[in-house]
């Protein structure tokens, strides 16, 4: 029975085809950043993207998933880990502040990307000896932008209403 405490009920059972979008997807997805990071010598790979693949690939039809909140979400939240790390150094107190700084700017940018808000944790335990300004361009911005478009290949395939759901670039409005 999927009835739960308090009358509700658990979601559908995936079909077999969503079930291998999210194999497929979250495969091919963390594989190409990690290939791609080993053949240029350049990190291409951070531990949010793993959740930020089972949002992708599971989860492709919710306001999380969808390209605005993936590449906003780790954009905005990078800057907080980085902004914070090189301002205010690495302690605990400052990346705690740096999560809840990163979630309100997510929230205020309507970019909420849950897998986002642990960037600026690996940012500031990693240190300024690892990361640098750069680190926004390799991994954060081009790693979701790959994984965005890794998604638009996934999800597409055998359905009739294409993902995203919306892309509203940055600085449009949503009706």
């Amino acid at each position: 029975m999927n009835k739960l405490k308090g009358g509700g009920s658990l979601p559908p059972r995936p079909s077999l085809l969503q079930l291998s979008k999210g194999l497929v997807g979250g495969t091919l997805g963390i594989l190409c950043l990690c290939l791609l990071g080993q053949y240029s010598g350049v990190p291409w790979l951070m531990a949010p993207f793993g959740a930020t693949c089972v949002i992708l690939f599971a989860a492709p039809t919710s306001p999380l998933a969808q390209p605005r909140n993936v590449i906003g979400g780790h954009l905005i939240t990078a800057s907080v880990g980085l902004a914070a790390l090189y301002g205010l150094g690495d302690s605990y107190i400052v990346m705690s502040v740096a999560v809840g700084v990163a979630i309100m700017a997510m929230q205020f940018l309507r970019a909420v990307h849950p897998p986002a808000g642990a960037n600026p944790i690996v940012i500031i335990l990693a240190g300024k000896s690892v990361v640098g300004l750069s680190f926004l361009f390799t991994p954060v911005l081009v790693g979701s932008v790959l994984l965005v478009l890794i998604a638009s290949l996934v999800n597409n395939y055998g359905v009739k209403d294409g993902w995203p759901i919306y892309w509203h670039g940055f600085g449009k409005t949503q009706g």
